[in-house]
């Protein structure tokens, strides 16, 4: 079959030594399909297991799904490539409490393989656990204190560093870090990776949008902003190369994206992070999407826990953490519980200084 494509203006900038000819296995594809029959069966456990946790009085849903992605590439730089993907998922949400004082939680777990899910009894229990600890929550006064991020919102500061860093954003100069290339960013020791090429990623993929190679890179070491996220026109916008991190879907022109993105572990487990507070607070669900990467402004709504001398002390809603993104990052400490759940992945991390706005 012949190929015939148009002339790309935006490719002329890549280094042919760039466009990918052999691509490793990653072992995207589980063959097995599952039948409706179970993926049934396994929300169904979810949503048990949930129920059954005392305190909880009514499900908000629970859900399993499978997917199979085929990616067909052919580009005007002479590239021609294809890859299979599958995906699945099981989640679950459940309501705690009576009246007024009702609350509600979830879990879930996402895989390639249907066989690395972890086990719908354990999505399940851990979110019906997760909505009766918020029982009784409580407003706080306002206060600028210690915040600890629970992984599951902390890979949210990492998002926003992929969208502050993102090639399209520097080159329209509207990145609060459009000129902190080559300086420091976190605080000395943080290293920053994405790395395409993690076996059974949720985000792997063995070549970018633009049939460029993909590898794995450190985004920031030793605290170092040492790269931006670049695609062939972000690239030839900013007189650089591509770092082949160019994605696309089927209606739209490519755009700069990460891939694997998680920040590396620290040395401190989260006990350890949170034992020398005396006053702070532990965040488990944010809220709304106040931040602003043009100035790195950050105001959002969250929900979790109050941290009183070193422990966790009651739950808190209806609250709002404030900051500056430049503050936080040259303030935050990780744990060493990171786990690649996610996609987009980060430890427990401790912010210092930042403004808790309650009554």
């Amino acid at each position: 079959m012949a190929w015939a494509v148009p002339e790309d203006p935006y490719c002329g900038l890549a280094d042919p030594g760039q466009i990918v000819t052999e691509w490793p296995d990653l072992d995207l594809f589980d063959a097995e399909e599952p039948a409706p029959a179970t993926l049934v069966e396994q929300a169904t456990a979810a949503e048990a297991a949930a129920m059954a946790v005392p305190g909880v009085v009514n499900s908000d849903g629970a859900e399993s799904s499978w997917s199979s992605t085929v990616v067909a590439l052919a580009a005007s730089n002479g590239f021609r490539g294809t890859y299979r993907a599958s995906g699945r998922s099981l989640w679950t949400s459940v309501i705690a409490g009576n009246g007024a004082g009702m609350e509600t939680d979830y879990d879930f777990t996402s895989a390639v393989y249907g066989g690395d899910l972890e086990l719908p009894e354990t999505i399940g229990r851990r979110a019906g656990d997760r909505a009766v600890k918020r029982l009784g929550a409580r407003k706080v006064a306002s206060a600028k204190v210690p915040v600890v991020y629970d992984p599951r919102v902390a890979n949210g500061l990492l998002r926003h560093l992929a969208g502050a860093i993102n090639g399209a954003a520097i080159a329209r100069g509207t990145s609060f870090l459009k000129d902190r290339m080559d300086r420091e960013v976190f605080a000395k020791g943080v290293r920053i990776v994405d790395d395409p090429h993690i076996r059974r990623g949720l985000r792997s993929k063995p070549f970018d949008g633009e049939g460029v190679a993909t590898r794995r890179q450190t985004i920031v070491d030793d605290g170092r902003l040492v790269t931006w996220l670049l695609d062939l026109r972000s690239a030839r916008q900013l007189g650089l190369q591509t770092t082949g991190h160019a994605s696309r879907g089927t209606s739209s022109p490519p755009g700069p994206s990460a891939s694997n993105f998680y920040l590396e572990p620290g040395t401190m487990t989260p006990e350890d992070l949170i034992g020398d507070i005396d006053g702070g607070f532990y965040v488990t669900q944010m809220l709304g999407s106040g931040v602003n990467t043009v100035t790195g402004d950050y105001s959002r709504g969250a929900t979790g826990f109050w941290i009183e001398k070193g422990k966790i002390a009651f739950p808190v809603n209806e609250v709002t953490v404030a900051g500056n993104l430049t503050d936080m990052f040259a303030h935050l400490t990780p744990a060493n519980d990171l786990e690649r759940r996610y996609g987009v992945d980060s430890p427990t991390v401790r912010v210092d200084g930042m403004t808790v706005a309650g009554h």
